[in-house]
């Protein structure tokens, strides 16, 4: 199997130094996580890259993306608007642009606010807590999380994030999958993301007459094996406010890393589609 070659560079963009990675020719697709960075999504990448120049990154404030102030949030407004740089640095043309979780909500404020950039964008599983009758509980719950994880109890942080996002995990999983690693890059990105992500992501309004106004095709995804979950409930709700079906794709919430060749494969079918 051939290697195809990847080019990481760095752009500056207001308040931050953004990473990111080039593979592949061809139309451009945008991967975009948030937290998670260009490393989930390296193999749904590689295969995308045989025949698409394939862009991704790492958000603001994680990983190798530095930011100037550590202390304050990163928004969806601001991630969109590094997308739109990074985009536009490129200059390749109107993007296909696949958002996932956090990344969901910054590739829809794209769209809202630079759809000339992106002719499609799919939201996977977007965590749009206000589209949710139950909102009030849900940022009650943002709060209690948030204020645990910075009282030092890490575990309690992640059983109750896992709660709130209706994830059926078992105790000692938990530790193994969130605690195993305690790098200090890896605590730098948690502490970002429950201090400086998670609020502003979930608390995001969409306008939603906007987004049906805009020329960009918008899909919202949702992994087939989410049901139920908190992301399942509120990108249904979303797809019922755009006044469009959603789209199903292999696997749950990081269908995309888990099985990258079965998410592929709905992929490009959702883009001929």
């Amino acid at each position: 199997m051939t290697t195809i070659p990847v080019t990481a560079q760095h752009l500056a963009v207001p308040g931050a130094r953004l990473h990111y990675e080039v593979r592949g020719t061809g139309p451009l697709v945008l991967l975009a996580g948030a937290p998670m960075d260009a490393r989930s999504f390296e193999a749904l990448a590689g295969l995308l890259a045989r025949d698409h120049t394939v862009l991704t990154t790492d958000p603001r404030g994680i990983n190798r993306s530095s930011v100037e102030h550590p202390g304050r949030d990163s928004t969806p407004q601001e991630r969109a608007d590094d997308l739109a740089r990074l985009l536009t640095h490129l200059d390749a043309g109107p993007a296909v642009a696949l958002g996932s979780s956090g990344g969901a909500v910054s590739v829809l404020a794209l769209a809202q606010t630079r759809p000339e950039l992106v002719h499609t964008v799919i939201a996977h599983e977007p965590p749009l807590q206000e589209l949710l009758p139950d909102r009030a509980e849900l940022y009650a719950a943002t709060e209690d999380m948030v204020a645990t994880y910075l009282a030092g109890d890490v575990l309690g942080a992640w059983v109750r994030f896992l709660r709130a996002a209706d994830i059926d995990f078992p105790p000692a999983m938990i530790e193994q999958v969130f605690l195993s690693d305690r790098s200090p890059q890896t605590v730098a990105d948690e502490h970002f993301q429950f201090a400086h992500m998670l609020r502003a992501t979930a608390r995001w309004v969409p306008d939603l007459d906007r987004l049906r106004a805009v020329p960009t095709r918008i899909v919202v995804g949702i992994g087939e094996d989410s049901t139920g979950q908190l992301c399942d409930r509120a990108s249904r709700a979303l797809a019922a406010g755009l006044g469009i079906a959603p789209t199903m794709f292999p696997g749950d919430h990081i269908g995309f890393a888990e099985d990258p060749a079965a998410f592929e494969v709905r992929l490009r079918a959702v883009l001929e589609g």
